[in-house]
């Protein structure tokens, strides 16, 4: 397996980080809110999504870069429905995410060789 790129491991760990504050930051609104619904529990899960991607990132899969790409395009076209603030922001962070991932020596970091028949 080729070496992985620091901007690989940056966007992972962010990635990682994100998750795991968001889920924090909604599972404390359950833990502490007044009534307790059960689709409340789909956003702190939600939340799991970019940890998850960012720990699959780590081990070389190629298919969490999409996802986590995907992931933040979403959260652009939420954005539309609150500010022009977190449009930009957002919009940012989905450059940076996919700049880092998809650059040449990413893509060889991804990149799984076929082991030889014999």
């Amino acid at each position: 397996m080729n070496k992985r790129p620091i901007a690989v491991t940056f966007i992972a760990w962010l990635l990682i980080a994100a998750g795991l504050f968001g889920f924090a930051a909604h599972a404390q609104g359950l833990v502490f809110g007044q009534r307790f619904h059960f689709v409340d529990l789909w956003i702190p899960m939600v939340d799991l999504l970019p940890f998850a991607f960012g720990v699959f990132i780590l081990l070389g899969q190629g298919w969490a870069r999409w996802l986590a790409v995907a992931y933040m395009a979403v959260h652009v076209a939420i954005s539309f429905f609150d500010s022009w603030q977190k449009v930009a922001m957002h919009l940012v962070l989905l450059a940076l995410i996919t700049f880092c991932l998809f650059r040449a020596d990413a893509r060889l970091y991804f990149e799984r060789r076929k082991p030889v028949a014999n």
